[in-house]
């Protein structure tokens, strides 16, 4: 993960191939047939790559994801992997690595059994993960800030897992209180790219966000699997809106990074379908080679375009700006992000000990981390 790769030109036709392939698994994620853990393995396996990156970078063996960013938001897979990291555990620390998960999820795809009773409440930092209310006809956004407020919010970790996966047959789910009932489907008919979500919710979250006025105060890691329809989904117009909202300060400031999978290698190629079932160690090694692949930037209009930098060399650059950013906030007098602390209240749930996550302080130009 240290060293920058040489940049691997495509081969037109693998590349085909490997999109087709990767299109077609995505679709059988999508409406429910075998394989659903590869892309949530994926994913986890990317973020375990920008995990090794960040501790080698910083000389800290134990940070995690958790530690760098200050909200994140996925849907599908992609809010199952964003639960798991951000989760707390009895110790008040991430209860997962990014490398852990892969492991986890690896071996055992039972929600109960990876977050027990915990709660959107018992999370280190804000949370966002939707899904799709028949009840209501409209999108739902779980959220960490409306869950602290009351328990009407707050709903079962696995349960919404359950909820953001969900396909075919709706999934009922109620909240603590028992007041808010939801009739869900997966999170991606809602919101299959919930970036442009978690930007909105910094924007105007001023208790916890007060300092981030404007998208220059945000860095943003978007990751996302192959898109089957790629000039015409609404993931791929998010992106695009995003990328150009972002494009105004991309020669000086690394600040939007998405990591799409693309051109996949053969051997690459097998090797993530044959991890589906099976190790960590292959998933991440699979993820490594999606790595060396050259970025996708989205450009408005124009569909998508390769980039002159591969995905880790992008991933590298992102690292080394939340590594500089971290230590301006360790000197700086003045917090960035005020996280909602835990009302506590008599129920029974995974609830432990509240710890201040919010314990770094602001660099001297605020800004928020989303993944």
């Amino acid at each position: 993960m240290e060293a920058t790769p040489t940049l691997i030109e495509p081969c037109f036709d693998v590349d085909k191939l490997s999109y087709e392939i990767f299109a077609i698994l995505e679709s059988k994620f999508l409406f429910g047939y075998d394989d659903p853990k590869l892309f949530l393995l994926l994913t986890a396996a990317y973020l375990a790559c920008m995990e090794s990156s960040l501790r080698s970078q910083s000389g800290d063996p134990t940070a995690r994801i958790a530690d760098f960013f200050d909200v994140v938001a996925g849907s599908g897979s992609g809010g199952v992997v964003a639960a798991m990291l951000f989760a707390r555990g009895e110790d008040g620390r991430p209860r997962f690595s990014a490398e852990e998960a892969v492991g986890v999820l690896a071996k055992n795809g039972a929600f109960r059994r990876i977050f027990g009773e915990a709660t959107l409440r018992d999370t280190v930092k804000p949370v966002l993960i939707p899904c799709f209310d028949l009840s209501s006809g409209a999108p739902f956004l779980f959220s960490r800030a409306d869950a602290v407020e009351t328990d009407g919010y707050d709903f079962r970790i696995r349960e919404i897992c359950d909820a953001t996966c969900a396909i075919g047959k709706a999934v009922e789910l109620n909240s603590i209180d028992g007041r808010t009932r939801i009739a869900a489907v997966g999170g991606r008919v809602a919101m299959a790219n919930p970036t442009a979500a978690a930007i909105t919710h910094v924007l105007h979250n001023k208790q916890e966000f007060p300092f981030a006025a404007g998208i220059d105060d945000l860095l943003v890691v978007s990751i996302a699997g192959a898109d089957p329809a790629p000039q015409s989904s609404p993931s791929t117009a998010v992106d695009q809106a995003i990328a150009l909202a972002f494009s105004h300060n991309q020669a000086t400031v690394c600040n939007y990074v998405r990591l799409q999978v693309h051109g996949l290698c053969v051997d690459a190629t097998k090797a993530s379908i044959n991890t589906s079932i099976g190790d960590a160690k292959k998933t991440v090694e699979a993820a490594e080679e999606l790595l060396r692949q050259r970025n996708i930037e989205s450009v408005l209009f124009q569909g998508k375009r390769l980039s002159n930098e591969t995905n880790l060399q992008k991933l590298q650059r992102i690292t080394a700006e939340l590594i500089k950013e971290g230590d301006e906030r360790k000197k700086s007098p003045t917090p960035t992000v005020f996280v909602k602390q835990v009302i506590l209240t008599p129920r029974t749930s995974a609830t432990t000990t509240i710890t201040d996550t919010t314990a770094s302080s602001s660099p001297p130009t605020p800004s928020a981390h989303i993944c």
